[in-house]
C-alpha cells in the first residue's frame, strides 16, 4: 500500500468514526499518524524532485504571495500591481517560474510573488506542489485569488496548505515540550483543558516522547498538540481576492458576497479595485510608519521608516544601526504612544502608527 493509500484509508477511518471520550484516544492515535505519513510523502517529494522548491531570495519590507488555481488571473493581477511582465494566457500553467515585483505603497516595498497555480494533490508534489508550497511557507502573507465562477477552490487550496503544515490566520499555540531523560510524561496547563492527559501522553507517545515537561497555555485539541509536536508549521496571514466579477450577473456575484464577506471583488484586467488590493496588502501585514526626528532638528515626515506593528524603541536601534542599541542613552517620543510631547522612553517603549522618534545614544 503506497502512503498516499494509507493517508486516504485513515482519513476515511476518522471521518467514520464519532467522537467522544470512549474513541478520543483511537481518533488521537490516527490524527498522529497521518500527521507522520503526510511529512514522510512531503520528504520524499522534495527528494524526488532534488530540492526544496523555488529560490526566491526576500525583499523589501515583506514577501506576499499569490495563491490560486491555474488560470484565474494571478499573472494579470501582479501585473496591475506592480508592473512586472508575468506571461498571461487563457491556458494552465502559463507560469512555470516564480515571477516577482515590487509594490510601493504608503512609504513601504512589498515583495509580490506569482507563482504556478496550485491544484488538488500539491501537498503530495503534484503540479510543482513542492516547489510553491516552499515559496508559500516563506511568505509574510497570502493574497488567495479566485475566479469568481469557481470559488469553491477556496477550500481545495486551504487544505492543501494545511496537509503542507502552513496554518492560515491562526497563532502558533502557546505549548512548550521540554524533553528529559527520565521521570516519565509532567503536565501543566494555566487553564482548563478540553484533551485530557491520558490523551496528550497517548499522542505523545506515538512520536516516542516518553519524558518531558509539557507546559500549556492555550486551551489546545488533538490537531493543535500534533502541530507542536511536529514542530515544522508555519503560521500565516491570508485574504482572498475574488477576480473576474466584471464576467458574473449579479446572482453570482450576490452568492459569492454571501460565502466570502470579507473577499475584495476585482476586475483585474480592467484594473478594477486593484488600489483597494493595495491597501487591504498593506493593511493585512500590519505595517506602522515612524518618522524619524534627529535631535534639534525638524522630522523626516516625507520618508517613514515602515516595521511591524508591536515594535519598540529597540527593534528600530537594530534596524538602524547595530551599535545604536548599546550606545542608547534614551528616546523621545511624539505621537499617540506618548504620555506628553516629547516624553522620554526607553528600549522597551511600544511605538504605534504615526509615532516621532529621536534616539539619543553616547557619542
Amino acid at each position: 500500500m503506497s502512503i498516499e493509500d494509507e493517508i486516504a484509508a485513515i482519513e476515511k477511518e476518522i471521518r467514520d468514526t464519532p467522537y467522544n471520550k470512549a474513541t478520543s484516544h483511537h481518533i488521537g492515535k490516527l490524527k498522529a499518524k497521518i500527521a507522520k505519513l503526510r511529512d514522510e510523502l512531503q520528504k520524499r517529494a522534495s527528494a524526488k524532485g532534488g530540492g526544496e522548491g523555488y529560490s526566491v531570495k526576500k525583499s523589501g519590507h515583506a514577501t506576499v504571495t499569490l495563491v490560486g488555481f491555474p488560470s484565474v488571473g494571478k499573472s494579470t493581477l501582479l501585473n496591475q500591481l506592480t508592473g512586472a511582465k508575468s506571461e498571461i494566457g487563457a491556458y494552465e500553467f502559463t507560469t512555470l517560474d516564480v515571477i516577482p515585483g515590487v509594490l510601493e505603497h504608503n512609504g513601504a516595498i512589498i515583495q509580490i510573488l506569482d507563482v504556478p497555480g496550485l491544484v488538488r494533490g500539491a501537498a503530495s508534489g503534484r503540479g510543482r506542489g513542492k516547489e510553491v508550497i516552499a515559496v508559500v511557507r516563506n511568505s509574510d502573507l497570502v493574497v488567495f485569488v479566485l475566479d469568481v465562477f469557481q470559488t469553491q477552490h477556496y477550500e481545495v487550496l486551504k487544505q492543501e496548505l494545511y496537509d503542507a503544515g502552513v496554518r492560515l490566520d491562526a497563532t502558533p499555540p502557546d505549548v512548550v515540550i521540554k524533553k528529559k531523560d527520565r521521570g516519565g510524561i509532567s503536565i501543566s496547563a494555566t487553564q482548563d483543558l478540553d484533551i485530557p492527559d491520558n490523551l496528550i501522553k497517548t499522542i505523545l507517545g506515538e512520536y516516542k516522547i516518553h519524558n518531558a515537561h509539557v507546559l500549556i497555555r492555550d486551551n489546545i485539541g488533538i490537531d493543535e498538540l500534533i502541530d507542536v509536536i511536529m514542530g515544522n508549521r508555519v503560521y500565516i496571514p491570508s485574504v482572498v481576492v475574488i477576480n473576474k466579477v466584471d464576467l458574473a450577473d449579479e446572482e453570482t456575484l450576490r452568492k459569492c458576497r454571501e460565502k466570502f464577506p470579507d473577499a475584495l471583488f476585482i476586475a483585474a484586467n480592467e484594473g478594477k479595485n486593484v488600489e483597494a488590493v493595495k491597501d487591504l496588502i498593506y493593511n493585512s501585514l500590519d505595517f506602522i510608519r515612524v518618522f524619524l526626528k534627529p535631535q534639534g532638528e525638524a522630522a523626516d515626515m516625507d520618508e517613514p521608516l515602515i516595521i511591524t506593528k508591536g515594535s519598540t524603541v529597540g527593534d528600530v536601534c537594530d534596524h538602524l544601526h547595530r551599535d545604536f542599541r548599546d550606545k542608547f542613552r534614551y528616546a523621545q517620543i511624539w505621537g499617540n504612544s506618548a504620555k506628553h510631547p516629547g516624553q522620554r522612553a526607553g528600549l522597551d517603549h511600544v511605538l504605534v502608527d504615526g509615532d516621532i522618534l529621536t534616539v539619543i545614544i553616547q557619542k
